[in-house]
């Protein structure tokens, strides 16, 4: 068909349709569904809306053992993660990044909307072409606390080629948190607290590294969703976030749609020919 095609269109159409017939064709293109929910026991840790992308594995937002980069520091410290996409899209402009979010924080399900507006689930979706965007990096505040947080320090193969999931879900528990290290923990400059100041902080100059104890300095205290937050609910073992991925191939144009594309530019053609001076036919 491409050579039938080519020796009857003009070389710049035909270069146009060969590609799109073969892109639509080998394509995975994708709607992910992601589902975030806090699976802490209650009067547990709370979580920051989770910041997320599919991309190629470039992006590299931190390293275990190294000082924190601002992008990490911006989720870690305030959850926000300004900072966190700024890089992540100037490392890859064609990563689909976005955010899974119901309201505000992810509660324990044993404290949502329990005198509080507050969900322990949330669900996003979003468009990924699997075959650009194969891999997957996450990142999150643990609240309360100053700069502790959920990430992946490698990027995560989420696709094979054939755009079929690799992975379904991704479990954290409380041995997966981790201590940027950039702030000292102090309940008067942390998040979720009443009366906490999240934008006060004194500098800590650590480095990244995997551990929950300094949530300690929290226990007792009233949380933003009205419970007192309770140290001894969480242990290395125990799982306290889920992360889920369902998916849904999006219709790519059938191969003879396209070829009655491909036709139709050629009639254009032929019409354009037999009337050199511009002038069409009625």
């Amino acid at each position: 068909m491409k050579s039938l095609l080519c020796k009857r269109i003009a070389t710049p159409l035909c270069a146009a349709i060969i590609p799109l017939m073969a892109t639509s064709a080998d394509a995975a293109l994708m709607d992910v569904t992601v589902t975030i929910e806090n699976l802490a026991a209650t009067n547990g840790v709370s979580f920051a809306p989770l910041r997320l992308g599919f991309h190629n594995g470039t992006f590299d937002a931190f390293d275990n053992g190294s000082a924190a980069s601002d992008a990490i520091i911006s989720v870690a410290e305030g959850g926000g993660g300004e900072a966190w996409f700024t890089a992540f899209e100037s490392a890859e402009p064609d990563a689909v990044l976005g955010s899974v979010v119901n309201g505000g924080p992810a509660v324990p399900a044993g404290n949502a909307g329990v005198g509080n507006p507050f969900s322990s689930t949330a669900t996003n979706t979003f468009r990924v072409d699997t075959a650009a965007n194969s891999f997957f990096t996450f990142a999150n505040m643990v609240v309360p606390s100053n700069d502790l947080f959920l990430g992946n320090d490698n990027p995560i193969r989420l696709f094979d080629g054939l755009g079929n999931l690799l992975i379904d879900e991704i479990f954290q528990t409380g041995a997966s948190i981790w201590d940027a290290n950039s702030e000292v923990a102090d309940p008067a400059n942390a998040a979720f607290l009443p009366g906490g100041v999240n934008d006060n902080r004194i500098e800590e100059g650590g480095v990244v590294a995997f551990d929950f104890s300094e949530l300690n300095v929290f226990d007792g205290l009233t949380t933003a969703a009205g419970y007192a937050f309770d140290f001894s609910t969480l242990s290395s073992d125990d799982a306290i976030y889920r992360i889920s991925f369902e998916t849904e191939a999006v219709a790519a144009p059938t191969p003879s749609s396209l070829a009655l594309l491909g036709l139709a530019a050629f009639g254009l053609i032929v019409r354009k020919r037999a009337h050199p001076t511009g002038l069409t036919a009625a």
